[in-house]
């Protein structure tokens, strides 16, 4: 008789045989943590330091095999370091994002009338601006960092959430276990937490996938502008910097463009083989 854990194991190693958008891309997003884990163990100095030459190109020393920038920077330390600093602020803008897009789109959706109302303006208000613009501003006016990046960006990225959210709390409300909570005598809040929530986690999770490599291209579209913290090495201020040299030195743009190309696939790939997943469940 085989182990409950182990056949949960084998129930998901045929979801992910069975969807080659989830393998392919999380064995990319395999790689985006290796250079988090690279960044943590074996670059734990400043990675803006002056450590060699300027403009040594890739595979020319053992000691800096990606090169160094126009400054004498390790390429490859720059490289790992921006992955921690990229994942982390598509991690995080995705969950504030999912954070507000959920509540408004089950506000909305559960109870209807002028709250549905006042949440469907506000949704369609943010809509309106333009996503890139808006953050701009934000970021403006809390002072570049990586905080506020990721704050501006999940500020300004909740509202596709909540329109894709809403019709679904509204199918449910009228699902009969949820008039059978109802009937029990529960409160909206425990009917929301406990019934309805729990039957719209894997929408959210396929959606957050997808978010967070928005975010991830978003921060980097930000950094490029020099709307970053000019004291963390970043994959879009590293693309900034390398413009100025692109025709003698195309390696400092093209290098970092690659690992975002590489990244946003990644989670890219993973949603849409959620989704896709979610969409056979559901038939």
């Amino acid at each position: 008789m085989s182990h409950p854990f182990t056949g949960a194991l084998s129930r998901v190693a045929r979801r992910v045989r069975r969807s080659p958008a989830l393998l392919v891309g999380g064995s990319l997003l395999a790689l985006s943590l290796v250079a988090v884990l690279l960044s943590c163990t074996f670059y734990e100095g400043n990675p803006l330091a002056i450590v060699a030459a300027p403009f040594i190109e890739p595979g020319t020393e053992s000691a800096h095999p990606l090169g160094t920038d126009m400054l004498g920077r390790d390429m490859l330390a720059q490289l790992v370091h921006g992955a921690r600093i990229s994942l982390l602020t598509g991690l995080l803008a995705a969950a504030v994002a999912v954070l507000l897009g959920v509540l408004v789109g089950v506000l909305g959706g559960y109870f209807g009338g002028r709250v549905d109302a006042v949440c469907t303006r506000i949704t369609e208000l943010f809509q309106t601006l333009p996503q890139l613009l808006l953050a701009i501003v934000l970021i403006a006016v809390l002072t570049p960092s990586v905080w506020n990046t990721m704050l501006a960006i999940g500020v300004t990225s909740w509202p596709q959430i909540a329109r894709i959210v809403r019709p679904e709390i509204m199918r449910l409300r009228q699902a009969d276990f949820v008039h059978a909570a109802s009937l029990s005598g529960m409160g909206d809040a425990r009917i929301i937490w406990h019934e309805v929530l729990p039957n719209i986690g894997s929408i959210v999770v396929a959606l957050a996938s997808i978010l967070v490599a928005t975010a991830i291209l978003t921060e980097s579209a930000l950094s490029f502008l020099g709307l970053s913290d000019p004291n963390v090495a970043s994959w879009g201020a590293m693309i900034g910097a390398g413009r100025s040299v692109l025709r003698d030195a195309g390696y400092m743009a093209a290098l970092p463009g690659f690992a975002i190309l590489i990244t946003v696939l990644a989670f890219t790939l993973v949603g849409n083989g959620l989704n896709d997943a979610l969409n056979r469940r559901r038939q």
